[in-house]
């Protein structure tokens, strides 16, 4: 039986960061482990201090260690070994591109916990540079057994019937409570972007670089006037690699020579200019500054103004809800799609209270006192992702009980469950036609461990 509780949620933190984390911590703190290898994949070992790595890992994201954790996490990680021999024998490629992407969008994530490059860098006393050699291989390995995973599952589906089968396999006492679900809707007005609004923000880009271009720092200007959240407390440094920002910034950054400045270009997050720092073939160093056109206050007071006209309409029935999201929406995300609001979390149109406090604490707020369809009066809203600010009307569209998952309520959940029965009753076989053939070695302490695969032959 798989952990059911499990696909109830996808964490935040991918599973990749947190080893990240883990290893290098591991490096710091437990230098003086006397190592030994615990299991052998093919050409590939496995040893004492994997297992420990593991666990600490498994501690750091909320788990808990039992007396079978040992075992447990060696054979997850025979199996990642066996899919990485397999991917090798299958010819599976992954460039060098994917690698440098993977490893540079993880970096990012480490230096948000951490607080800045520098400090990551202070913190390991490693080089970003040292950082991505020692984890090159690591992370390489883990896309392709990614990969190799992906094609023993490509196509997996489940029909109605094998949901329905799946959910009496449940023991009662297993089947899980779902927590309160919401779903919402909205209409959003966002103020329009003048000619006269552009122009204000690329004159002031203008004069930036003229000063800079007149000798004072680019980091200082950066820090004072960058509306980069990314980038402007350290002075607009960039590091990243081929395929990761907008093509403009990137064939404005592959154009310059070192120490050299931009002229103005436009994105779709505003106007820039970029300073290059260093280059080295795929990876660059930059500084940047952004500077986001800003409406002007009476556009926002239309926006309001419209809202309101939108809000009247609806309460007093003259307008159906679909109707005035075609009508008064300019947002993208939603306008095509009856207003509904997607977690961006989980992919789907619910939300629990978790997902709501890390996204948009706000919604709440507006529809906590509001019946299954009310709506919410014009309130300003701030788009954190786009960094736009609007005005929108929020509409209650479910709020479930807490109650034990069903067929009825919960279906696209099962679903999921069931889909992943699947997949792990497809990995299990795999698994099994290749250790008939595969070289496996097993140290003795762990040759009593209950797998769930027969590793050894008996």
């Amino acid at each position: 039986m798989i952990h059911f509780n499990r696909i109830l949620r996808i964490k935040s933190l991918t599973t990749l960061l947190l080893f990240m984390l883990t290893f290098l911590s591991w490096g710091q703190t437990n230098g003086t482990l006397i190592d030994k290898v615990v299991a052998q994949v093919g050409d590939n070992i496995i040893l004492q201090s994997d297992i420990e790595q593991q666990k600490t890992q498994l501690v750091g994201s909320g788990g808990k260690l039992t007396p079978n954790s040992s075992c447990e996490l060696l054979e997850e990680l025979m199996y990642q070994e066996l899919l990485i021999n397999q991917a090798k024998l299958d010819s599976i490629k992954i460039s060098d591109q994917q690698v440098d992407a993977e490893m540079e969008n993880r970096l990012r994530l480490i230096e948000k916990q951490i607080g800045s490059r520098e400090k990551l860098e202070a913190f390991y006393g490693k080089t970003v540079a040292q950082i991505k050699d020692e984890f090159r291989l690591v992370i390489k390995d883990k896309l392709l057994a990614q990969e190799m995973e992906g094609s023993i599952t490509n196509g997996l589906s489940v029909t109605p019937k094998e949901v329905q089968d799946f959910y009496k396999t449940i023991p009662v006492d297993s089947i899980p409570l779902i927590n309160s679900q919401l779903s919402f809707q909205q209409i959003v007005h966002y103020p329009k972007i003048t000619k006269d609004d552009k122009k204000i923000a690329y004159d002031k880009l203008a004069e930036i670089r003229n000063n800079i271009q007149n000798g004072k720092s680019f980091e200082t200007q950066a820090r004072i006037n960058s509306m980069d959240p990314g980038s402007a407390q350290q002075g607009g440094k960039i590091e990243a690699s081929k395929g990761m920002m907008v093509p403009q910034f990137e064939a404005t950054v592959f154009s310059l020579n070192k120490g050299q400045v931009s002229e103005i270009f436009e994105t779709a997050y505003g106007y820039h200019i970029v300073k290059l720092i260093e280059r080295k073939g795929d990876d660059y160093v930059c500084q940047h500054i952004l500077i986001i056109p800003e409406f002007n206050p009476m556009e926002l007071e239309k926006s309001a103004a419209i809202m309101d006209s939108c809000y009247q309409l609806l309460r007093s029935n003259k307008l159906n809800w679909e109707d005035a999201v075609i009508k008064f929406s300019n947002d993208e995300l939603t306008n095509q799609n009856k207003g509904i609001i997607t977690n961006p979390i989980t992919g789907e149109q619910t939300w629990d209270m978790e997902d709501l406090n890390q996204v948009d604490q706000q919604i709440f707020l507006l529809t906590d006192a509001l019946a299954k369809g009310e709506i919410s009066s014009p309130n300003l809203y701030y788009n954190q992702y786009d960094h736009k600010q609007g005005v929108r009307i929020v509409r209650l569209l479910e709020r479930t009980q807490p109650h034990k998952a069903n067929l009825n309520d919960d279906y696209a959940l099962i679903k999921r469950a069931a889909e992943n029965d699947k997949k792990q009753r497809i990995i299990k076989n795999w698994v099994k036609s290749k250790l008939a053939n595969a070289y496996i070695r097993i140290d003795q302490e762990y040759k009593d461990c209950d797998f769930k695969n027969q590793w050894l032959k008996k």
